[in-house]
């Protein structure tokens, strides 16, 4: 078993002093003498955020079932069909049906996507410790929040498109696996920057700075972040959301993320997040985050921008059309 897994399996919040009695291995410091956190890190887990049904409360992976999904997982890639995001792939590796998220022509196939990192959980979500997200709130009820909204499909103006529909920001952090999952952490003495490679989306995190967080009536699309070290592990807490994201993380009261460094390759990430006009309580996501001597590349989406006018030409077009 790899010694990530053993890590993991023992206790993910408590994943640094475990390693120092299985392993010589130290983090490394900067200059300033800060855990060194710095490189281009790939978020390619095929962990699941939600825990699937068939394993109840069961929290972790067998071996046998890890070596099934990675070999899987593999086979998957070489017959590269329709490109599988997300959460597919893991379903797909244990099911051995392989749905196309997309049926329609023209749509993305699997050699679009990284090679995906088989982790031993069954859920990123591990608070609630059932893998599942809280309850939704009581004016919530029956509306996923937590996964992606799509913008007007007959829009009025561009105003009525959401920000990822037209190619400008996914919000941070980006947190979907397997396609332009990248990022690229930078340090200084004074400020943390992290790059996310999708929609290159780049937060600038003071920390050990005592100043408090702006106005609350001032809204961000990243949110107004504040960095500190506790130990080795950097925490993140980010206030001030605007309601322009897609993903409900990024529209919460408040967001917590720490980065702890496992060894040379691999970091343990944790996003707790409280979404009271969603959630009736926070929860809290953990997956691996694994080193990558790549760099991040331009992502030069912009379809959105220049497509606005055959967009809403094509939305009168159908309302024309409707009304003969």
């Amino acid at each position: 078993m790899k010694i990530i897994t053993l890590l993991i399996i023992l206790s993910s919040i408590s994943a640094t002093p475990l390693l120092a009695q299985v392993s010589d291995w130290k983090v490394s410091r900067t200059i300033d003498g800060q855990p060194d956190l710095q490189g281009v890190w790939g978020n390619n887990t095929i962990t699941p955020v939600e825990r699937p049904e068939r394993f109840g409360e069961r929290q972790y992976l067998t071996d046998e079932e890890q070596v099934l999904l990675e070999r899987r997982v593999n086979e998957i890639a070489e017959e590269d069909g329709d490109a599988l995001f997300g959460d597919g792939v893991f379903e797909a590796a244990l099911s051995g049906v392989v749905d196309s998220y997309d049926p329609s022509t023209g749509n993305y196939d699997q050699a679009w996507l990284v090679e995906r990192e088989v982790h031993n959980r069954t859920s990123q979500i591990v608070d609630p410790i059932n893998g599942k997200y809280p309850p939704l709130a009581g004016e919530a009820s029956g509306v996923t929040f937590n996964r992606p909204q799509r913008g007007n499909t007959n829009p009025e103006s561009w105003l009525d498109l959401t920000v990822d529909d037209r190619c400008i920001s996914y919000g941070a952090p980006y947190l979907n696996a397997g396609y332009n999952s990248y990022w690229q952490i930078i340090q200084s003495e004074d400020y943390v920057v992290i790059v996310q490679e999708m929609m290159h989306d780049a937060r600038v995190i003071p920390i050990a700075n005592d100043n408090p967080h702006i106005n609350e009536k001032i809204k961000l699309w990243h949110g107004d972040s504040r960095g500190y070290f506790d130990g080795d592990t950097l925490v993140i807490e980010t206030t001030n959301f605007s309601n322009k994201s897609t993903f409900g993380h990024n529209r919460s009261r408040i967001n917590v993320e720490r980065f702890t460094r496992l060894s040379e390759h691999q970091m343990l990430y944790s996003l707790t997040a409280d979404q009271p006009d969603t959630y009736r309580s926070p929860y809290t996501r953990e997956f691996i985050l694994d080193l990558t001597p790549d760099p991040i590349f331009e992502y030069a989406c912009h379809e959105g921008n220049y497509s606005m006018s055959n967009i809403l030409r094509g939305a009168r077009e159908q309302e024309r059309r409707s009304s003969d």
